[in-house]
């Protein structure tokens, strides 16, 4: 499948790749696994593993926070 997007000129885009950030977010909700992901961005799954952290994306399925909370309360 192919998909074109174009979105207005904002700074808050600038230096941000749509794409690692799309497919990060798709991991995260559980569409897409790591593999997929890293097999469509050209890159290994351990580089998306690591990607994952430039977006706060916890490869365990939960929130850092939650992680925090369930250590705690152990």
């Amino acid at each position: 499948m192919k998909v074109t997007l174009e979105f207005p000129e904002k700074p808050e885009l600038k230096g941000l790749n749509l794409v690692e950030y799309l497919l990060t977010k798709m991991y995260q909700d559980e569409i897409f696994s790591a593999g997929q992901c890293a097999d469509v961005l050209h890159i290994t799954k351990e580089e998306f593993i690591e990607l994952l952290g430039k977006y706060q994306i916890s490869v365990f399925g939960e929130s850092a926070e939650d992680f925090l909370n369930d250590l705690n309360n152990a």
